[in-house]
């Protein structure tokens, strides 16, 4: 069953051909974001993380956004994670601060509607969220990670949440930082994965230039000469968890029984669940702070086989630990299988490791011209997205350093920093573009997100600022190609329709996505499914592999518009009726 909800008009001719010529033929790749935070209301929301200071790392981390459509009106609401404020952490007493959640009116603005919705937080040290729809009854859930008890907010369908993090069982009371949604074992239900990131201790912070801590002992806390904060290394991790959702409204921990725990405690930050091997069941990557990344390979019997390095995707190309932080999944250069992207610290660089099959990685970092322009950046939030609607997947990288301090020290590394963008010329290789197509000035950047929040075929960002409003980027680029929007409704397992792969054919070329909950950093994307048709006017084939092995293959599907596909076959069970 197919059925229209939005339709916008066809877009101006496309950038480039959906087949690029030779990359010396192609035109100059121009983009164009502009800042509408001001206008949007946005504004009003402050993500504050500690002391401007930024003594301690509990300070450095926070900034989580995620994207969704709460009240089913079509349009895509927002909501923020706040941090925290280190005298009350240290004192064991409530934050003040509130998270946010933004009401999309579909004229570029929008309204704060959290205390009505009943979501501003528990008074933790907030970090991350991210949705799902774990009752089954078509409305987004959301999950809040904290340094304190997580939350869990279901869905009331009335613009309202009830907070059942405790009855459910997911209140993890760690350091708890990205967070990810995956059917793993097929049942219908979404579980839930939690990177926690460290073991601290509120009352024993390690001070600047201290020394005799953790692992470390001996070492001062310093970089290029100056005194900051300590950590990730030398301080314990705090382990990983999975919880596997009963169908009930509860779930059971069974992290170490699945084989996803972490027991040596790595400091987890980015998580993604993606099908890698493409065998119909989720595989999960976990990008961990100066240690090695996690790539677990989804066995099918409840139990995952750690293949980082195996793999190719535990570390940098030189061998060496990385400070991996945001993570992306995607086919960028359209071979049919998805790659992945891992953010990292200044002087090192991001991470492109190509899906070579089998579970096999390249890292190609360099080759795709990605080596070089991000050295000198702290890289957080990040995906793939087309900003122009040619059919190729480009790359959104936020930035920003974790020490005030750098802008006291000689040399070319600030504590703010520029986003970055990068063009997918269609070759396997990017191209930066000007730091004025993004618009806005540099910033302590942290969260980011892609998401079409004006339902006008061009998909826009929304990046979290440290001690500052977010970042409201609305796609104004000119000569974008066509495009469809798919969202997509499940019927025989999970309504979300998560794990659900989507191949989109113009011409002879096809296009890969995935239906995916949780990414970049500690935040969530557009649901929905983005595809550039490039100057088709159609789609000529769109084949939809759902989660619970059923087909769907729509043809000659017009672009332009926002398309609902509902999956064929029988409503699935939601849980008890909401109190």
């Amino acid at each position: 069953m197919m059925r229209h909800i939005l339709c916008a008009s066809l877009c101006a001719a496309a950038l480039t051909l959906v087949f690029p010529p030779p990359l010396a033929q192609q035109a100059k790749p121009t983009a164009q974001f502009v800042d509408g935070t001001a206008r949007s209301g946005l504004a009003a929301f402050t993500l504050v993380s500690g002391s401007p200071e930024k003594r301690y790392i509990i300070e450095a981390m926070a900034g989580g956004l995620c994207l969704l459509d709460y009240d089913g009106d079509g349009w895509l609401d927002i909501y923020f994670v706040n941090g925290g404020q280190t005298e009350n952490f240290r004192a064991g007493k409530p934050s003040a601060l509130k998270n946010a959640l933004f009401h999309n009116r579909g004229d570029h603005t929008f309204r704060d509607v959290t205390a009505w919705a009943g979501v501003a937080g528990n008074g933790s040290w907030g970090y991350g969220c991210s949705v799902a729809d774990f009752d089954n009854d078509g409305g987004p859930d959301l999950y809040v990670t904290n340094y304190g008890p997580n939350l869990l907010y279901r869905n009331l369908g009335d613009g309202r949440f009830e907070e059942v993090a405790a009855k459910a069982g997911v209140a993890d009371s760690r350091w708890s930082a990205g967070s990810a949604w995956a059917d793993y074992d097929g049942d219908g239900w979404p579980d839930l994965f939690v990177a926690n990131y460290l073991a601290l201790d509120p009352e024993k912070l390690p001070e600047p230039g201290s020394a005799g801590y953790g692992s470390m002992a001996g070492n001062t806390c310093t970089y290029r000469g100056v005194q900051v904060m300590c950590g990730p290394r030398g301080l314990p991790g705090a382990g990983d968890t999975l919880y596997h959702n009963n169908g009930n409204g509860t779930f059971e921990e069974v992290g170490r029984a699945a084989g996803v725990h972490d027991p040596q405690g790595s400091p987890g930050l980015g998580a993604v669940w993606c099908d890698l091997d493409d065998d119909r069941r989720p595989d999960l990557y976990v990008a961990n702070d100066s240690t090695a990344n996690f790539l677990y390979r989804n066995l099918g019997d409840g139990r995952f086989e750690e293949t980082g390095f195996l793999s190719g995707v535990a570390v940098g190309a030189n061998g060496q630990f990385q400070a991996g932080m945001g993570v992306a999944c995607d086919d960028y250069d359209g071979d049919g299988q998805l790659d992945l992207y891992v953010t990292n610290f200044s002087e090192d660089v991001n991470s492109l490791y190509r899906n070579e099959g089998g579970m096999n990685f390249l890292d190609v970092t360099f080759r795709a011209g990605l080596g070089t322009p991000t050295l000198p950046f702290v890289g957080w939030g990040t995906f793939f997205f087309d900003l122009d609607n040619d059919g190729w997947l480009d790359l959104f990288v936020a930035n920003g350093h974790v020490y005030p301090q750098m802008d006291k020290v000689p040399g070319n590394i600030t504590y703010a920093e520029r986003n970055q963008l990068f063009h997918n010329t269609g070759g396997g290789r990017f191209v930066e573009l000007p730091a004025a197509a993004l618009g806005g000035m540099p910033a302590v950047n942290r969260g980011a997100v892609w998401g079409d929040l004006d339902n006008d075929g061009a998909v826009d960002i929304v990046v979290t600022r440290l001690d500052a409003p977010p970042l409201m980027l609305w796609n104004q680029t000119p000569s974008r190609g066509n495009f469809l929007l798919l969202r997509l409704v499940g019927k025989r397992l999970s309504r979300q329709a998560l794990g659900a792969r989507v191949r989109v054919r113009t011409g002879t070329r096809w296009q890969v996505r995935e239906v995916q909950s949780g990414a970049s950093y500690l935040s969530g994307n557009d649901p929905r499914l983005h595809f550039g048709l490039g100057r088709s006017a159609k789609a000529d084939e769109i084949e939809i592999r759902w989660p619970s092995g059923a087909k769907s293959l729509l043809r000659d599907v017009s672009g332009g518009q926002i398309l609902t596909v509902e999956e064929p076959g029988a409503e699935p069970s939601p849980m008890p009726p909401k109190n």
